[in-house]
């Protein structure tokens, strides 16, 4: 870590408003179709996606970096001064439509489930996109627009005396050609002085989204996650039982790399929930699973990977069995972080850190939303409990953050000693519902720490509105921006 690095790690971010699209008027109703269920940066953070219910892909582009001009004194001054991160909305498409299977007598949603960038070529940009069943490959390309300019002859001056043009059509001489010379159609006073042959100009642009590829008829059950591998070359894709290798180049075949049905589904115990390629090894990837735990695989060692490299899972604490336990133990989302090094996993009340060298436990635990531990009767009650929250890591490794309810979301020092634990909410004063944090977190006997256990939102009376629930956030690749969803509307932070 070098020593800007380290001051970052060591002060609590700054949280301020960026940019919000899609804002909401008081007393707006949402349209179902226009809430937004997933979210993506490309790798250079120039580009942002969102996926709505309706099946449409949404893309945003970086303005700010663009065309940064100015004297050396300019640049030096913005080194100093905090950047301000600007989006602008790009284009849109509808990337899936409602279907139906016949055959099991079931609706397919057009809601999209996951975007993944691919890698950009040519100027153009590629991307995966997914609802339940279906995976689409797209490439957003600009097209000019060309038009026929330099005609010889302005048509509505092209007759004489102010007349207009004849409504009937030009008669036909015996040859078939077109009679254009007729007693309508008179030379300007002393003739054209030059003939110009006519030219087809491209004088405007248009971002046209084509769909190069689907990848149908490949999975029984929902799919929850895709994730492209480091090679370009390859994809996954998990459902609730089996995740498959797709090549982008070859859509009518994939690749069973894991298959964790029983052969008596009565025997079922767990589910594939989440599922990521590492961010640096085309070979390695890892799952989650709903009884809380995570496998690392190698793809080097069988075709069918049934057996794990690694397991990560926490031990039960003895005594603290529920009802709810391993309902509030399914993992809904797992990031790697950039180096690879770390594993971010989401569960229904923590956030955990783990190391990939270290399956014995997680290196640190963070508490999200503990206060709601006692009302875990009336979340169940209002299904509330099975909501799946997403999970995202700073480029840098040194923060995670995940999102609550309220509209609030949680970011966390994740470096060592960091003591960092704010709550932030999705509206143009995100600090307005922060609450204090301890000075020091409290530490357990081993190596791991359980931080922010205060309850966000507990004095301001709305603690408890389970309507309003942020499910998903990206954060930029290389700066400290934040992208999170409130219901239709997208809201941006930096620090």
């Amino acid at each position: 870590m070098n020593g800007a690095a380290a001051s970052s790690a060591g002060s609590p971010l700054e949280w301020r408003f960026s940019q919000v699209f899609g804002e909401r008027t008081a007393g707006e109703e949402v349209q179902e179709v226009d809430i937004i269920s997933a979210i993506e940066f490309d790798k250079s953070g120039d580009h942002l996606a969102t996926g709505d219910r309706g099946g449409r892909v949404v893309l945003f582009e970086r303005t700010d970096t663009k065309d940064r001009g100015g004297s050396r004194r300019d640049a030096e001054q913005m080194d100093y001064a905090v950047k301000h991160p600007e989006f602008r909305y790009k284009t849109e498409f509808q990337s899936h439509e409602p279907e139906f299977d016949y055959l099991k007598s079931l609706e397919i949603e057009e809601k999209i489930n996951k975007i993944r960038w691919c890698q950009p070529a040519n100027g153009a940009l590629f991307l995966l996109s997914t609802n339940d069943k279906t995976i689409k490959y797209w490439k957003v390309q600009e097209k000019k627009i060309k038009k026929i300019s330099e005609m010889n002859i302005d048509p509505s001056k092209a007759f004489g005396d102010n007349r207009p043009s004849p409504s009937s059509p030009p008669q036909l001489l015996a040859n078939g050609v077109h009679d254009y010379l007729s007693k309508d159609f008179s030379f300007p006073p002393g003739g054209i002085p030059s003939l110009r042959l006519p030219m087809v100009t491209s004088q405007e642009t248009s971002l046209v989204a084509r769909c190069r590829r689907v990848y149908a008829h490949a999975h029984d059950y929902h799919i929850n996650s895709i994730s492209n591998s480091s090679d370009g070359e390859t994809f996954i894709s998990a459902d609730d039982l089996r995740v498959n290798l797709w090549n982008l180049e070859i859509s009518n075949q994939s690749f069973n790399i894991v298959d964790v049905k029983p052969t008596n589904m009565e025997d079922l115990t767990e589910v594939i929930t989440s599922a990521e390629f590492h961010p640096i090894h085309c070979n390695m990837l890892a799952y989650s699973s709903s009884k809380g735990s995570i496998r690392l695989i190698d793809m080097r060692q069988s075709a069918l990977c049934d057996s794990h490299t690694k397991l990560f899972e926490e031990p039960e604490a003895p005594g603290s069995r529920s009802f709810f336990t391993e309902i509030i133990a399914s993992i809904s989302d797992i990031k790697f972080s950039r180096d690879g090094r770390y594993i971010l996993s989401r569960d229904y009340m923590t956030l955990k850190l783990w190391d990939i060298n270290m399956d014995s436990g997680p290196v640190a635990s963070y508490q999200v939303h503990e206060h709601l531990r006692p009302k875990l009767c009336d979340l169940y009650e209002n299904d509330s409990i099975f909501d799946k929250f997403e999970c995202c890591v700073s480029g840098d490794g040194l923060r995670v953050a995940t999102g609550s309810y309220s509209n609030l979301f949680r970011v966390f020092g994740a470096s060592k000693g960091s003591t960092e634990a704010a709550t932030l909410e999705a509206s143009k004063n995100p600090t307005r519902r922060q609450i204090q944090t301890p000075a020091r977190p409290s530490r357990s006997m081993t190596s791991m720490i359980r931080r922010g256990s205060e309850s966000p939102g507990a004095e301001n009376g709305n603690a408890n509105d389970f309507t309003n629930k942020l499910l998903h956030m990206a954060w930029h690749p290389t700066e400290n921006s934040i992208a999170c969803a409130a219901a239709n509307s997208l809201y941006m932070y930096y620090a």
